[in-house]
C-alpha cells in the first residue's frame, strides 16, 4: 500500500515524546478507530489474502487499531498502541530490487489449478501484522524480535517497513525478500522520512552481529548478501539501500520527491534543496534516511508534512501558475488516504495517560487530526462506529466530504479549511492539557473516557461548521448558478 511515514526521536520532538506517524494511502478505504479486547480475539488467526493460519499466544493485551470497515480483504488493523504504551504502525510498502527478490522470493498465495493439486499458502503481510504483533509486545525492541520470528517462519508476500515506539525508543524494521529482514533503532536526536522506498542508508553490521544496541538483522544476512552477489557498494561501507533497494524512473516521480520535500521542510538550511547548485533534488536517490532537524518537531509539524503537496514550489498541483512542472510528482497528502495516525508516547506523564493516538481520516490537506488517550476499553462512537454509507455524523465521512468539496474549489475553500485546522488543533491541545492536569491532581484516571468524549464532541462541532462553510462556498460556484443580472 502506498504510504508515507515519519518517525521522531524523543530528543528531536518538542516535548520529549517519541512519535511514529504514517499516512495509510489505500484506495479510499473506509476506516474506524477502535479498541480490541484480547478476550474477544480468536486464538487462531487466518489471513484472507494469503490463507496462512497462525496460532496466537494466550497473553494478548488490549490495543487500539484502525481496521477496514469492509472486511472482505481482511482486518488491515494498520496502527495502534497497546495497554503497555507500545506503538506500532504497519506498513510502509517499500521497493526492492530484482536481485534481492530473485534470491529470496516473496511468499505468495497460489490457488491450485486442479483438484489434484493443493493451494500454496502465502506468507504474512500488511493485512495481518498489527494483529499478530502489537498485542504481545512490551517494548519497541520486542516488536522487532516478534515480527522477525514471524517473517522467518512464515515469510511475507510483500516488501514492507514497520515502526515501533515506546517512551524511550523507536525501531524501524524492513523486510528483505520473502524471509530476511533488517532493523535499526532511530537515534534520539533524529527524525526519519520514508516514502515507499527501501529506506535504511546506514547500518552497523558489526553491532547487529554483536551487542545489537542499535542494529539487528537476519542471522544469515552476511551469507545471503555474499552468496547472491548483492553488495554494490564500492567504498567498503554497508549501505542497505544500495544493496537491497531500487533506483527506478518510477521512484523519481513517485517516491524521492516526497523525501526531498520532507527533508527540505525540517532542514531548510542544512543543504541546498533548489536551483542548479542543489545538494539534493526531487529525483535524488541519496536523500538521507535520518537527520537531526534544525528545530524541535511538533505534532502540528508531523500533521503538516504528511498533508503536504509541495506548497511553495512549482510542483504544487493547486498552484495558479502555468508551470509545466505543476503536479508532476506524487504528493504526500493524497486524495485516496484512508487515515493517518500519530502514535505519541509521552515521557513526562504517568503510565495511565502516557500514550496519545492522534487520528485523522480522508485526504490530509483538508482534514484535522484529533487526539485520544489509548488506555481505555472503548472509544467514542464518532470515530469507532463508521459504516460503509456516507454519514455526516461520522468523523471519517465528514472528513471525506470536506476534502472532496474543498478540492473542487481550492482557491475559495483553503482559507476556510486552514481556520478549521487551526481551531481544532488549539482546542485539542487545550482539552488534553486540561485533562492531563485533572487526572494527575486527582489520581483519577477513569476520566480518560470523559476526556475522549470531549475531544469527539469538539471535533464534531468544528467539523459540522467546516462542512457548512465549505458547502456554501462550493455552492456559490456551481455552473448552474444564474441571476437576473447575468443576462
Amino acid at each position: 500500500m502506498a504510504c508515507t511515514t515519519i518517525l521522531v526521536g524523543k530528543k528531536a520532538s518538542n516535548d520529549g515524546s517519541t512519535m511514529i506517524a504514517r499516512n495509510d494511502d489505500g484506495f479510499y478505504d473506509v476506516k474506524k478507530l477502535v479498541v480490541i479486547d484480547p478476550k474477544k480475539q480468536s486464538r487462531k488467526y487466518k489471513s484472507v489474502i494469503s490463507h496462512v493460519e497462525i496460532e496466537l499466544p494466550e497473553d494478548g493485551m488490549t490495543y487500539t487499531c484502525s481496521p477496514n470497515v469492509d472486511k472482505k480483504e481482511g482486518v488491515w488493523a494498520a496502527a495502534g498502541i497497546n495497554e503497555e504504551n507500545i506503538g506500532m504502525t504497519a506498513t510502509e510498502t517499500i521497493t526492492s530490487n530484482a536481485r534481492t527478490l530473485g534470491a529470496d522470493p516473496l511468499v505468495k498465495y497460489k490457488k491450485a489449478k486442479s483438484k489434484k493439486e493443493k493451494d500454496i499458502i502465502g506468507g504474512i503481510g500488511e493485512e495481518d501484522l498489527v494483529v499478530l504483533v502489537l498485542p504481545y509486545i512490551h517494548s519497541a525492541r520486542e516488536g522487532v524480535i516478534r515480527l522477525a520470528s514471524l517473517i522467518e517462519k512464515y515469510g511475507t508476500y510483500e516488501s514492507n517497513g514497520i515502526a515501533f515506539n515506546d517512551k524511550d525508543e523507536i525501531w524501524w524494521f524492513e523486510s528483505i525478500g520473502g524471509h530476511h529482514w533488517i532493523a535499526r533503532k532511530v537515534k534520539d536526536e533524529e527524525y526519519v522520512i520514508m516514502p515507499n522506498q527501501f529506506g535504511l542508508d546506514r547500518f552497523d553490521i558489526d553491532d547487529a552481529f554483536g551487542e545489537q544496541k542499535e542494529n539487528m538483522c537476519s542471522k544469515d544476512l552476511k551469507e545471503f548478501i555474499s552468496d547472491n552477489h548483492l553488495d554494490t557498494n564500492n567504498d567498503g561501507e554497508f549501505n542497505p539501500r544500495l544493496i537491497f533497494g531500487s533506483h527506478s524512473d518510477q521512484d523519481h516521480v513517485y517516491n524521492t520527491p516526497r523525501a526531498w520535500y520532507m527533508a527540505r521542510y525540517f532542514n531548510p538550511r542544512t543543504y541546498i534543496w533548489d536551483g542548479e547548485n542543489a545538494d539534493f533534488t526531487p529525483e535524488s536517490d541519496d536523500i538521507p534516511w535520518a537527520m537531526v532537524p534544525e528545530r524541535k518537531i511538533t505534532v502540528e509539524d508531523v500533521k503538516y508534512i504528511l498533508s503536504s503537496y509541495y506548497q511553495g514550489t512549482e510542483y504544487n498541483p493547486y498552484s495558479s501558475s502555468h508551470s509545466d512542472k505543476k503536479g508532476m510528482y506524487r504528493t504526500i497528502g493524497i486524495a485516496r488516504t484512508g487515515f493517518m495516525s500519530i502514535n505519541q508516547i509521552r515521557n513526562e506523564l504517568p503510565d495511565e495517560i502516557r500514550a496519545i493516538e492522534w487520528i485523522c481520516f480522508g485526504p490530509n490537506p483538508f482534514n484535522v487530526v484529533i487526539p485520544f488517550y489509548t488506555n481505555t476499553k472503548k472509544l467514542p462512537k464518532y470515530v469507532s462506529e463508521t459504516t460503509l454509507d456516507v454519514d455526516s455524523n461520522s468523523f471519517y465521512w465528514v472528513s471525506r466530504l470536506i476534502g472532496a468539496l474543498a478540492d473542487a474549489d481550492y482557491a475559495a475553500s483553503i482559507q476556510l479549511v486552514e481556520r478549521y485546522q487551526g481551531t481544532v488543533a488549539a482546542r485539542a491541545h487545550e482539552i488534553i492539557r486540561c485533562y492531563d492536569q485533572k487526572m494527575m491532581e486527582s489520581n483519577n484516571y477513569s476520566l480518560i473516557d470523559k476526556a475522549n468524549e470531549a475531544i469527539a464532541e469538539m471535533a464534531k462541532e468544528e467539523a459540522t461548521k467546516a462542512l457548512n462553510n465549505v458547502l456554501l462556498e462550493r455552492s456559490k460556484h456551481m455552473k448552474c448558478n444564474y441571476n437576473r443580472a447575468d443576462n
